[in-house]
């Protein structure tokens, strides 16, 4: 199995686990399905107070099950919580079976949430005014601004590996837009937080010409 697989397998268990075990759960109980990059990890915004670090699930900031080799419904008993997708507000994007073990690589996985990590600092830097939000439909983080959506994706069919993105809601022309949905470039090629930042101001003001 190439590396690309292993990561690909841990982001999809990852993208179940923040669909079925916390937005849905955080859903019936406060009605958002809001997440938010946490150090490691990433976590509801609302109650029932549950994150993941790495490859642990947490609830009020205790551990109470490692996400590889179990199941969504293993993990959502350990943390007291009904699994499942919030109901009605979308449906699920990895249709994962709530019974299947979970794959989860740690290492793998920091590279994930070290996306969202910079991520939120890069668009903190660029639009302070605005606060970036982990959406679990795309297992996106991003703001939207000036008809514009900013973010950090994890990766998907397209781009195999964690990236940033401009997105603006009408089609733009020009070499910085080098996807059919905008400008993205990987975290891997940007580097640092100082040229993803850059990128977004960039994107920023090629969108406004």
């Amino acid at each position: 199995m190439t590396p690309i697989d292993d990561y690909a397998r841990t982001r999809e268990s990852l993208h179940a686990v923040a669909e079925q075990v916390l937005a849905g759960p955080e859903y019936l109980r406060s009605k958002t399905i809001r997440l938010t990059p946490v150090p490691g990890g990433f976590a509801t915004v609302a109650a029932p107070n549950l994150a993941v670090r790495e490859d642990i699930l947490l609830l009020d900031g205790e551990p109470v099950g490692k996400l590889h080799g179990a199941t969504i419904v293993e993990l959502a008993a350990a943390a007291g919580v009904e699994p499942g997708m919030p109901d009605g507000v979308y449906a699920s994007r990895t249709g994962y079976d709530p019974n299947a073990p979970l794959w989860v690589d740690a290492r793998h996985s920091r590279t994930l949430t070290r996306a969202y990590e910079l991520g939120e600092a890069a668009l903190c830097a660029v639009a302070p005014e605005r606060t970036p939000t982990l959406w679990p439909e795309h297992f996106d983080l991003g703001i939207d601004l000036d008809q514009v959506n900013y973010g950090v994706s994890p990766g998907d069919s397209t781009i195999a590996e964690p990236y940033a993105y401009v997105g603006p809601w009408t089609t733009r022309t020009g070499d910085f837009w080098n996807q059919s949905f905008g400008a993205a470039r990987t975290i891997a090629e940007l580097g640092s937080l100082e040229a993803l930042t850059d990128f977004f101001a960039e994107g920023r003001r090629r969108a406004a010409e």
